[in-house]
């Protein structure tokens, strides 16, 4: 498949402007938007720089200054293409044909990304799974679960390669004879874990390795929040498998609600601290609580549609007769537990229990300040 791309003397002045220091994707963005080339940019007086929004005196004299390099960038970049030759990867940009049309529409987008595998229109489709590095035997259940069913529906599969619940979530993906994106913090010539070298390559085959961080780049902990924004920027929705608190996978899920992107959590024991992060998401109301993976194939049922090409049938409950009472005195609007217990004549440690089972049921969701809704 050939695929339009940016020219080679384009990429060159691309990357000669990402060496500005200051001067980041949004910016170039901007500047590019005015200008409409690189040479342009490059060509500007001072005093064009700085009618950009963000583009001060200092930036603009950098960007000016930054010419001088355009031959040492250009040497750097010709050596970078040759070793991403040998190992059968590639580069695409911001303006490149291949570049995800749903990673435009994050703030600050990677502007060059490198990749190993093929391409797929299933990938439009896409849903990402993570979590923690340590999940318990009921994560990976659940990770395997909804990975394999997502998959099997024609879903691409999402993570970011790290032990635990990514790892399981690509081996799913890739077991249930689906496709499968990795997300890296790393150069493609380097495997991190290095005990992933199989799957890594299991995913070229059956998929795509995707970073933007340059051949040679060893993994290191600064990189894994913007390989984060990437993972939830590349997918419809994002599924939150066991994370503590201060876990890795919470960026991502901040990262997946600043770019409007569905949020979903699997809910677990308060008692597991890999379970603090999901539960707390849906104690917010940031992330829907999800039960079975039909429950995410129904919120993105008009998105997804032109995959699996089917309506999604509601899951069905039987109800006791308490649960039917709660549900027939809420609706769309909060309604706080002191008003339920008031018009079901419940107590209201009682209308806490029967509210946490629809909950669980994905019927109910908990609101901010002790309010209730449908969902």
């Amino acid at each position: 498949m050939n695929l339009e791309k940016l020219p080679f003397n384009d990429f060159v002045l691309l990357n000669l402007l990402l060496s500005v220091e200051q001067l980041g994707p949004t910016k170039i963005l901007a500047l590019y938007s005015k200008f409409q080339s690189f040479e342009s940019i490059l060509n500007a007086t001072k005093s064009e720089l700085c009618q950009i929004e963000n583009i001060g005196k200092n930036i603009a004299q950098r960007i000016q200054h930054v010419s001088n390099k355009t031959e040492l960038v250009r040497t750097e970049v010709e050596r970078e293409i040759e070793k991403l030759q040998k190992i059968n990867g590639r580069y695409f940009t911001y303006w490149d044909e291949e570049y995800p049309e749903i990673l435009k529409n994050v703030y600050y987008p990677p502007l060059i990304l490198y990749a190993l595998g093929k391409n797929s229109e299933k990938d439009k489709y896409s849903i990402a799974i993570v979590g923690t590095r340590k999940p318990t035997n009921y994560g990976k259940k659940e990770a395997e679960r909804f990975s394999s069913y997502l998959a099997s529906q024609g879903i691409t599969i999402v993570s970011g390669l790290a032990r635990g619940i990514d790892t399981i979530a690509h081996k799913s993906a890739l077991q249930a004879k689906g496709r499968t994106i990795a997300v890296t913090g790393a150069g493609l010539d380097y495997i991190y874990p290095s005990e992933n070298k199989k799957l890594y390559h299991e995913i070229v085959n059956n998929g795509k390795i995707i970073t933007e961080f340059k051949i040679g780049t060893k993994s290191d902990a600064k990189n894994f929040p913007q390989r984060n924004r990437i993972i939830s920027g590349l997918s419809l929705g994002t599924i939150i498998v066991e994370t503590k608190i201060q876990g890795g996978a919470m960026q991502t899920a901040a990262h997946t609600t600043d770019q409007n992107r569905e949020l979903f959590a699997i809910p677990g024991n308060n008692l597991v601290k890999q379970n603090e992060g999901p539960n707390l998401l849906i104690q917010r109301g940031e992330a829907k609580l999800v039960i079975n993976p039909e429950d995410v194939l129904t919120e993105l049922e008009i998105k997804l549609k032109p995959i699996i090409g089917k309506t999604i049938p509601k899951p069905t409950f039987d109800l006791n007769m308490f649960e039917q009472k709660i549900l027939s005195v809420l609706n769309q609007e909060p309604i706080h537990i002191d008003r339920i217990a008031s018009l079901t004549n419940f107590s209201t440690s009682d209308c806490l229990v029967y509210l946490l089972s629809l909950e669980f049921k994905g019927l109910v969701r908990q609101l901010p300040g002790k309010t209730f809704s449908l969902i």
